[in-house]
C-alpha cells in the first residue's frame, strides 16, 4: 500500500505543477495547453484553483503562496473582458481581452464561467482565515455576485443559453440541455444570490427526454445520457466539488449514475471494443482529448482506439481498484511513453503507436481533484455544504438520498459477479458504504469463501439511520469474501474481492 500511496502522491504533485509552475505569469490563469502561450482558459483555471487547494492541504504549496497567487488571479479576472458578468472561453493572459474560441464565440461562455466560479467558491470555503484570506474571500464574492446568470435566460423563450456575444448576440443558439457536463452551471445559476435563474428555466432547458428512463449498457443501468453514458468527463467536470453521494432527485441517484457510467465505459473497452485497440484491465477510459486525427470526445460509439489517462484517473472515487490498475500501468510499463513534465500526457493510441505531445488544463485538473476526493473527500466537503449551493440544489429538486439497508453504493463487475475493493492507500484498510435504514442493532461480518468467519466488524451494535463509510480488513489477506449485514429482520450480502 505504501507503493500505491507514493504513486498517488507522485501523479497528483506532478499534475499540480501544470497549474502552479506552468500558470501564465501575468494572470496566474491556466494555459489552455502546453505551448499555448498567452491563451488561457476560464474553465481550466477553475479546475486549477481546486488543484491548488489540494496542493496546500497536502503541504506541497504554502498557504501564503497560494493566497497570493489566487489574489493575483482574482484581481486579473476583475478587469478581464466579461459579458454580462460571464468570462469568455479563452482570454489573453497578458491583456485580459477575449480570444475568440470560434467565429461567433467571442463573448461570454456560461459553462466555462461556472467551472471558474465553482473553483473560486471552493477556495472561498477553504481559505477561511483573517487578513489576506479575508480579502481574497471578498474578491471572490464580488466576482460571484456579478455573474448575470439570468441574462443568459433573458431571450424570452424560457431557456438558458451557453453563449452571448456583443457582436453576434445569441447566434451561437445553444441552450444548455442535458445530460452532459453542465449540471453545475445550473446549480450555480439557481444558487446565485444576485442574478438567479428560476427553477422553471432549469426544468425547461436542462431536463432532456431520457431523464429517468432506465437503459442497460453491459449490465449497468443509466437513467440519463447517450448510449454507454457518453464521454467520461460527464461524470467528472460537474462533480469536482459537487458530491454525487449527496444528490438524488426524481430522475436518478447521481452517485449511481456516475459509477454506472464509469463501469459501462470500462465494460465497453474490455468486452465490446475492437480487440485491435488493445484495451485491457489496466488500459481503459474514453473521454475528450487529443488523438492521432485531432481532438475528439471519445466514447463508446465514437472510439478510434485512443485512451485518455484522465478518464480512468479522474474516476478514482467511483472505481478505485480499476483506476489504480490503470495508474500502475501508466506509471509502470508506459511511463517512458506517457509521463511528461506535468504528469501524464493527454492521450495514447496503442494500436497506432501514437502518444499526445501536450498536457491540457481541462484534463489535468480533474486528475488532481478527483484523486483527492477519493483520498479525503476534501473538495466535496468544502463545496456541497455551502449555504447558497444547498439552496440551489433544493431549487433543482435535489435532496439527500435515502437508502435501503445494505450496500447501495457498491456496483459489481457484471462479468465477474463481485465488487473489487482496493485497500485504501492512506487508511491501510478496505472501505465500503453501508446503509442502515431500520432501527435496531446490526451485525456486519466478513466471511471467507469456505464459510469461515474472517472478521466481525459490528457485533450487534446499534447504528444510526443513514449511510456511513465503514473500514475493515486491516488484518485479512487479499482474496474473495462475502460481507454480511444482518439484523433480526434483514440480511444483506455483498460478494467482494479484496486486493
Amino acid at each position: 500500500m505504501d507503493e500505491d500511496k507514493a504513486l498517488l502522491d507522485e501523479v497528483q504533485q506532478a499534475t499540480l505543477g501544470y497549474f502552479w509552475e506552468y500558470a501564465h505569469p501575468t494572470s496566474g490563469m491556466a494555459r489552455e495547453r502546453t505551448g499555448s502561450g498567452d491563451v488561457v482558459t476560464t474553465g481550466g483555471t477553475g479546475f486549477g484553483v481546486q488543484a491548488i487547494i489540494v496542493g496546500v492541504n497536502r503541504g506541497w504549496i504554502s498557504r501564503t503562496e497560494a493566497v497570493a497567487r489566487l489574489t493575483k488571479l482574482t484581481t486579473f479576472l476583475a478587469s478581464a473582458d466579461r459579458f454580462h458578468g460571464a468570462w469568455p472561453h479563452w482570454i489573453n493572459g497578458n491583456s485580459g481581452r477575449v480570444i475568440p474560441f470560434g467565429t461567433k464565440d467571442n463573448g461570454g461562455d456560461l459553462v466555462e464561467t461556472a467551472y471558474l466560479i465553482n473553483g473560486l467558491l471552493t477556495a472561498r470555503a477553504y481559505f477561511n482565515g483573517a487578513g489576506a484570506e479575508a480579502e481574497l474571500r471578498d474578491k471572490i464574492a464580488q466576482l460571484w455576485e456579478s455573474v448575470e446568470w439570468d441574462w443568459y435566460a433573458s431571450r424570452g423563450d424560457g431557456l438558458l443559453y451557453w453563449h452571448w456575444s456583443p457582436t453576434y448576440t445569441w447566434k451561437m443558439n445553444m441552450p444548455i440541455r442535458g445530460w452532459n457536463e453542465a449540471l453545475n452551471t445550473y446549480i450555480l445559476a439557481l444558487s446565485s444570490p444576485t442574478h438567479p435563474i428560476t427553477a422553471a428555466t432549469y426544468q425547461n432547458t436542462w431536463i432532456g427526454q431520457n431523464f429517468g428512463a432506465a437503459q442497460q449498457y453491459g449490465g449497468y443501468t443509466l437513467k440519463m445520457g447517450p448510449n454507454f453514458g457518453g464521454p467520461l468527463f460527464f461524470a467528472h467536470y460537474s462533480f469536482l466539488s459537487l458530491d454525487p453521494k449527496q444528490l438524488e432527485d426524481s430522475y436518478t441517484s447521481y452517485w449511481l449514475q456516475n459509477i454506472n457510467h464509469t463501469m459501462a465505459n470500462r465494460s465497453y473497452c474490455l468486452y465490446f471494443a475492437p480487440k485491435a485497440y488493445g484495451y485491457s484491465d489496466n488500459y481503459w477510459g474514453l473521454t475528450a482529448s487529443d488523438d492521432p486525427d485531432g481532438y475528439r470526445a471519445h466514447a463508446p460509439g465514437n472510439d478510434n482506439g485512443t485512451i485518455s489517462p484522465t478518464a480512468a484517473l479522474s474516476s478514482f472515487p467511483y472505481t478505485p481498484y480499476y483506476s489504480m490498475q490503470a495508474l500502475r500501468y501508466f506509471y509502470g510499463s508506459l511511463k517512458n511513453q506517457l509521463a511528461g513534465t506535468y504528469g501524464l500526457k493527454n492521450a495514447h493510441n496503442k494500436a497506432r503507436n501514437w502518444v499526445a505531445t501536450d498536457h491540457l488544463a481541462i484534463d489535468q485538473g480533474p486528475i488532481v481533484v478527483m484523486i483527492e476526493n477519493y483520498r479525503s473527500g476534501l473538495l466535496w466537503g468544502l463545496f456541497t455544504e455551502l449555504p447558497e449551493i444547498y439552496a440551489g440544489l433544493v431549487k433543482a429538486g435535489m435532496h439527500q438520498p435515502t437508502y435501503a439497508t445494505g450496500f447501495p453504493l457498491a456496483v459489481p463487475d457484471m462479468q465477474k459477479g463481485w465488487t473489487d475493493l482496493l485497500r485504501h492507500p492512506d487508511r491501510d484498510a478496505y472501505q465500503v458504504a453501508v446503509a442502515t435504514s431500520e432501527g435496531g442493532s446490526y451485525t456486519l461480518e466478513l466471511i471467507k469463501v469456505d464459510g469461515a468467519l474472517a472478521e466481525i466488524i459490528w457485533d450487534k451494535q446499534v447504528q444510526p439511520n443513514g449511510l456511513q463509510q465503514v473500514e475493515f480488513g486491516k488484518e485479512v489477506i487479499p482474496g474473495k469474501y462475502k460481507l454480511v449485514l444482518s439484523t433480526a429482520a434483514v440480511a444483506k450480502e455483498l460478494v467482494v474481492y479484496l486486493h
